[in-house]
């Protein structure tokens, strides 16, 4: 793999030129920033996750804990959080690299979403059971297991695919649909910048971003994440343990109306609006430093 890096002194971000193939060092960038980026989001906004799970329980909030433990699950998060951003984001920008190179087009969202695509088919590999056992220790105050041993009864009980996998369907199904929108809406944001405000792109102007575009994406998904958050929270023999996402979506309908689909709507677009601005923040202005230093060695 060759190596170029160039910095857009007009845009003033780091990018690569679409004759080049990805290189090491862009691999290494998006591997570091983004583990920073997702690991910062996901501890400064824990509590937030929370209060939007238990809203979304089929046990109801107060009685899946309310207010009480909010930081219960925080371990498993945190473990999960760097590698689930830095497979994510090297996969992202490998991806849409070789896809620009390949269409020999440069931004374009069809390339944006096939690459988020596939960035998220990776990350859900980590992602699915860290999301089991943080939602799991999240909704279950009374409960003293660990994040770890969690998993391990989940496996015991249910074996892989039901057990530690559970959901990953459904976690697909929320999480393709909403990068489709939101990074074709951050890059489309990221362009405009500057043109509209007649200011260089910094890391605040990204932050701003990827805010906007993680809340409009959070508010038009939130009854994939409802149904995602019910399917892995069911027990054994509960009957969402069976049923499709279709038809749970059908049943939080028909017992709580328009407004369960939407259960945790506040916190989630608040959570993801505020997760999009640091995580695209840090992910750039990590990405930034990095790119200066290796340039200073050079």
């Amino acid at each position: 793999m060759s190596a170029e890096l160039s910095l857009d002194a007009a845009a003033g971000s780091v990018e690569l030129s679409l004759q080049e193939p990805v290189n090491k060092l862009k691999f290494l960038h998006a591997l570091v920033a983004g583990g920073v980026a997702g690991m910062v989001v996901d501890i400064a906004l824990f509590p937030i996750d929370t209060v939007k799970t238990r809203l979304q329980s089929e046990l109801g909030f107060w009685r899946a804990g309310g207010f009480r433990g909010i930081y219960k699950g925080l371990a498993p998060a945190a473990a999960g959080s760097a590698p689930t951003a830095a497979l994510f984001f090297c996969t992202y920008e490998c991806g849409k690299q070789f896809l620009s190179s390949l269409t020999q087009t440069k931004d374009s969202p069809y390339v944006h979403m096939a690459a988020a695509s596939a960035a998220e088919v990776l990350a859900c590999l980590i992602r699915v059971p860290v999301e089991i056992a943080k939602q799991r220790s999240q909704t279950l105050v009374g409960n003293k297991q660990s994040g770890l041993q969690i998993l391990l009864r989940a496996y015991r009980t249910e074996g892989l695919q039901r057990g530690l996998y559970r959901g990953f369907g459904s976690t697909l199904m929320r999480e393709i649909p909403f990068n489709l929108l939101q990074f074709p809406l951050w890059e489309y944001f990221k362009l405009q910048w500057t043109p509209l405000t007649g200011y260089d792109s910094s890391p605040l102007s990204v932050a701003l971003c990827g805010a906007v575009a993680g809340g409009i994406s959070a508010a038009l998904t939130t009854p994939l994440d409802v149904v995602k958050t019910r399917i892995m929270l069911a027990e054994k023999e509960s009957l969402n343990r069976r049923r499709s996402a279709r038809r749970i979506l059908h049943g939080i309908y028909l017992e709580k109306g328009f407004g369960g689909l939407f259960a945790g709507f506040v916190p989630r677009v608040l959570w993801i609006t505020l997760g999009g601005a640091f995580f695209f923040g840090f992910y750039d202005l990590t990405t930034r430093i990095l790119g200066a230093t290796s340039a200073d060695h050079h």
